[in-house]
């Protein structure tokens, strides 16, 4: 490393050191007892007690601050320069992360004017080695949130247990308040109300729009992105999600991608507010949903039929309960487990990897061999852009239909789904279609979790993976093959398990087709009517707030 200058606050020498680039004597406020020897270095700020010099210095490590600041001491000493660290280091056993604060007083100085600068370069230094770099590698962060932020904030009062403002008051806003960043709250008031935001609000104000509440939310605000005349600079206005709802699958998965634990709250919404103090924003997959209904819709996360969302819909009735909920919620489906009877089929990723499937080639089929192909070219499709969700967030579902009917029908028009054909054609010969008609679960997954504790697609390490996860579970499955690979799913062990009728395959789009109305689908977690559905990934499409994958 080249050498830097070094300022010795106490005696005002200036040297040169191969990593110091500040370094000094102060005492720690409030006692003023200890005097505490700070070096600076680019990756980390050593204290070390002055009276203790043999004892190993602490060392904070600069990714893990969250801010410093310099200040000028209250009313019992006016002529006092301070400046604090607050950092949040991760506590390995448990993967959480837990503030630690130090306020130091400058006073080497007889010309206060002069230990007030000292506090400013301090405070300044430590602020901008703080700052993340952008890692450069391909996939990964693009940029950083610019300093200080301003924030739209939208909050969910009813997701999860109804506990989003209290949690965003206890946890949120002190690292907010020390990380410098200002914002603006805005309470939902009514289902697809920050939808409706999202679409008429002036951007430009804001650095990025946060969600506090569940998966629900975010997916209110990604279609009313994608809803606007003009979806394509406004998709990538960076989002964030700080978990406050009942699956908080995004925030679990942006936990996992920055080699963070699994934890749930609160400790996932510290780890996911610490990402959103550092501002580094990532490209993130988003898959267009089409249906035959001509509807289309936008998804960060997931699209499922059969268990899984039966499981997700019919425990809302226990939402108070929280994440709790899910587990009743199977222990129920499974006590009266049902099939569902469609038509599966995919386009198959260009180098699946050898752990793709447990099933024998002869259990998937080309669609031609179906005799369903005919002559007809793959063409890009334009669908009509127009959206529609039954919001689970709330608790009712009156003004949808008004909202439905006001929606604008011009929102991202030129975003063609090139490998997708209409749903009233056969899917081109490149595609896969699956010999069975009768299934337990379809999933199509793009995160790697679908619950703050499911890590349902270990496969999965980035916002940016290019891919879709395609899982289904066919008839004649026991309910004990079943019950093993979700306690499995947990720990994300479940690909481990040898069981025929459970299929995983990566792919790059994908069309499922009900036989029956009165099935449950949902995408994102939120109900969509039971029709043909068809999607694709469009690759970093959208952008979001995370630890740097």
């Amino acid at each position: 490393m080249c050498e830097r200058s070094v300022m010795d606050t106490e005696s005002g020498v200036v040297g040169t050191s191969p990593e110091i680039l500040l370094c000094g004597c102060f005492t720690q406020a409030p006692s003023h007892r200890d005097v505490y020897t700070l070096a600076l270095t680019t990756s980390e700020l050593r204290v070390q007690l002055l009276e203790s010099p043999s004892r190993a210095p602490a060392a904070l490590q600069l990714a893990d601050c969250l801010g410093s600041r310099a200040f000028r001491g209250l009313s019992t000493d006016p002529g006092g320069h301070y400046f604090s660290v607050t950092a949040y280091p991760t506590l390995e056993r448990r993967g959480r992360r837990r503030e630690v604060s130090w306020t130091f007083r400058v006073g080497a100085s007889p010309d206060p004017e002069e230990d007030r600068r000292t506090a400013e370069t301090w405070a300044a230094s430590i602020c901008q080695l703080a700052t993340p770099v952008v890692p450069g590698q391909a996939g990964g962060a693009l940029r950083v949130l610019p300093r200080p932020s301003q924030l739209l904030i939208f909050l969910n009062p009813r997701g999860g247990k109804g506990t989003a403002y209290s949690l965003f008051t206890t946890h949120v806003l002190p690292m907010l308040s020390k990380a410098d960043i200002g914002f603006n709250l805005v309470v939902t008031e009514r289902p697809n109300h920050a939808r409706e935001l999202a679409h008429d609000y002036a951007l430009e104000r804001w650095d990025a729009l946060v969600v506090v509440s569940g998966d629900g939310l975010m997916y209110e605000v990604v279609n009313g992105l994608m809803e606007r005349p003009d979806w394509s600079s406004a998709i990538k206005k960076p989002l964030c999600i700080l978990p406050a709802g009942s699956g908080n699958a995004l925030a679990a998965s942006v936990n996992h991608y920055s080699g963070q634990k699994q934890v749930t709250n609160p400790e996932l919404l510290v780890n996911c507010t610490f990402h959103l103090c550092k501002g580094l924003v990532s490209p993130m997959d988003l898959v267009s949903i089409t249906t035959s209904s001509g509807k289309r819709i936008f998804s960060f996360l997931s699209v499922a039929w059969g268990f899984v969302s039966d499981v997700d819909i019919e425990s809302e009735k226990y939402r108070m309960l929280g994440a709790m909920r899910f587990s009743i919620g199977t222990a129920i489906r499974l006590a009266a487990l049902r099939i569902y009877k469609g038509r599966l089929a995919y386009l198959p990723a260009e180098e699946p990897s050898a752990s793709v499937s447990a099933r024998t080639p002869d259990q998937l089929i080309p669609a031609a061999a179906k005799g369903e192909i005919t002559s007809t070219p793959v063409q890009s499709h334009q669908y009509t852009p127009y959206n529609f969700c039954n919001s689970n967030n709330v608790e009712t579902l009156e003004g949808n239909e008004e909202h439905r009917s006001s929606q604008s029908r011009s929102g991202s028009p030129g975003l063609l789904d090139s490998l997708l054909v209409p749903l009233d054609q056969p899917v081109p010969t490149t595609w896969k279609v699956v010999k069975e008609d009768k299934f337990v679960m379809v999933l199509a997954l793009y995160q790697s979790h679908l619950g703050a504790d499911l890590f349902s697609a270990p496969m999965v390490t980035s916002l940016n993976d290019h891919l879709i996860q395609l899982f289904y579970i066919s008839a004649g499955i026991s309910r004990a093959s079943l019950i093993k690979i979700f306690v499995a799913m947990e720990k994300g062990t479940h690909m481990e398990y040898d069981c025929p009728y459970f299929v995983h395959m990566p792919v790059k789009a994908f069309r499922i087709e009900p036989f029956g109305s009165r099935d449950i689908m949902t995408v994102d977690g939120e109900v969509i009517e039971c029709e043909s559905l068809q999607g694709q990934v469009h690759s970093g499409l959208g952008r979001l707030i995370s630890g740097g994958r």
